[in-house]
């Protein structure tokens, strides 16, 4: 059966600004109480969806969530009106204030874990919506997540949408970012990566190891992946503490070919050459060194968090941030691999400037969703990308998104309105109704 990968991209949201909230994320922590452009991050974020679509590829969108949390805020005692909440967060926690304003679910890459039909016991595509536990300003995804993913995926004949794994550590799941599904002569392979067990495993120094391989053995098996078709693998706690806090922070691999930093999982060799003997001579990869390229400049300019897309001719692309351009070693890396034996045929730089400042690139802003035309048929709302549903997007967030944004913003209830005057008309204009419990 004809099937197709969707990339499905988060819509930057309009309280998109920098906090330091992400422990681990040098970015985040470097730019940390900048003022922030939502309207310049979200209008970056989806002329990227717009260019990926012009290369043939699939594109999704994903809608972003109602920020500022003001349920949690009450949950965690600010009582009285919207403009009383907003006010004594501002004064007496105004680090809690910008937890609960994260524009983080842009990054869909953490959205979930996504297995395809054609790999699944059950013949249906599954989601698990990820915990994100590792980050309180991450864990109040998972409840909305969830909610939208059933809203969009609701056919039980075709999908079935998990519950997040236990909100403990023992189960911290960060969702596709520590997922790479590749394809070889025997069909799939999922490669798991993870950085922490219950077992004896060393663990990262400085920074936290956000993945349990626990949370991907439960996935494994909501999932009902054979256990032929998957592989866990722990990332390399060094590459942890030097930032690499997801494995696509290190690591891109798509169907046949892999590109990858020696510093993103333990024994990287021994990986390669396990995933060469399970898929076959088809598989490539190309494999950087810290001499050619030093770990500290991978994380800076995400070389390895690009996209990386089958065009409808069957080759690849490399869709990169253009700070990987900028990099002596990035871009003698990109060339590389445009010079070897691999699928990549070219190579395109890009600006997500408002997303690469909070710590993430191009492959952070999508999950990625394998579709039959029958499941594609099947989903709800107008969510794949087409040029009226472009522009009528960047209408409204030239309409409605502000330029500036400062912590200070946040308490203002004037402000709390224009978002949610803005999130009311993104779901409208994605077809998706009324999916927060502000329009309820």
């Amino acid at each position: 059966m004809h099937s197709r990968e969707y990339n499905f991209d988060g819509l930057v949201g309009p309280t998109h600004h920098y906090a330091g909230l992400s422990h681990g994320n040098v970015a985040s922590l470097q730019h940390a109480g900048r003022p922030g452009n939502p309207r310049a991050a979200a209008l970056e974020g989806l002329k990227k969806m717009r260019f990926v679509s012009g290369l043939g590829v699939g594109q999704g969108v994903l809608p972003p969530q109602p920020r500022p949390d003001l349920w949690t805020l009450r949950r965690l005692g600010f009582s009285g009106t919207d403009r009383d909440v907003l006010a004594r967060a501002l004064t007496i926690a105004p680090r809690l204030l910008s937890h609960c304003s994260s524009a983080s679910s842009m990054w869909a890459a953490n959205a979930a874990t996504v297995s395809p039909s054609s790999d699944t016991f059950d013949g249906r595509v599954h989601f698990t919506p990820a915990n994100l536990v590792s980050m309180f300003h991450r864990s109040l995804e998972a409840t909305n997540t969830t909610l939208l993913l059933r809203r969009m995926f609701a056919d039980r004949e075709c999908f079935v949408v998990h519950d997040p794994l236990p909100a403990h550590e023992v189960f911290g799941d960060e969702g596709a970012a520590n997922h790479t599904r590749l394809l070889g002569e025997q069909g799939a392979l999922h490669l798991f990566g993870w950085g922490r067990t219950q077992g004896t495993a060393k663990r990262p120094n400085h920074y936290p190891a956000r993945q349990a391989r626990e949370a991907s053995e439960a996935v494994i098996r909501s999932h009902e992946l054979a256990e032929s078709s998957v592989l866990l693998w722990q990332q390399e706690p060094l590459g942890i503490d030097l930032g690499a806090f997801h494995t696509d922070v290190l690591w891109v691999g798509n169907e046949s070919f892999v590109m990858a930093h020696e510093f993103a999982f333990v024994d990287i060799d021994r990986l390669l050459g396990e995933l060469q003997r399970r898929l076959g001579d088809r598989f490539r990869y190309c494999l950087a060194s810290e001499s050619e390229l030093p770990a500290t400049e991978a994380v800076a300019t995400y070389p390895f968090n690009s996209q990386v897309v089958t065009l409808p001719s069957g080759r690849m692309a490399v869709i990169a941030p253009r700070e990987s351009q900028a990099s002596i070693y990035g871009h003698r890396f990109i060339q590389r691999i445009l010079a070897e034996d691999n699928p990549v045929s070219e190579v395109h730089y890009i600006d997500v400037n408002g997303s690469m400042r909070n710590g993430g690139g191009p492959a952070c802003l999508r999950l990625r969703v394998t579709l039959t035309d029958e499941e594609r048929a099947a989903v709800v709302g107008r969510v794949f990308l087409d040029d009226d549903l472009h522009d009528r997007l960047g209408v409204c967030i030239t309409r409605h998104y502000r330029d500036r944004l400062t912590l200070e913003d946040l308490a203002d209830p004037i402000f709390v309105r224009e978002s949610q005057t803005a999130l009311d008309e993104i779901t409208q204009i994605l077809g998706l109704g009324s999916v927060y419990a502000f329009q309820l």
